[in-house]
């Protein structure tokens, strides 16, 4: 999943030097954070999230296939 949200991510922004991605893990429920540079984070959220909700939607896809729940959040660099 880590690996995923990373090239999805560094598809969307230019500086893709500044991509992290933070992932924890309690049992079957997986934690992952972003973080890009701030010019970027538009690009990353999207009009009205929708980018950031499309992300999601696609982790959560991902995630069942493996039986796991999955969150993502966008952290302010």
């Amino acid at each position: 999943m880590k690996e995923l949200i990373e090239y999805i991510a560094r598809s969307l922004v230019e500086n893709t030097d500044a991509v992290e991605v933070k992932q924890t893990q309690s049992g079957s429920r997986v934690r992952l954070e972003l973080k890009v540079a701030k010019d970027d984070m538009g690009r990353v959220i999207g009009k009205n999230g929708r980018i950031v909700n499309s992300i999601r939607s696609v982790l959560r896809v991902a995630a069942e296939k493996e039986g796991r729940q999955v969150t993502l959040d966008v952290v302010e660099p």
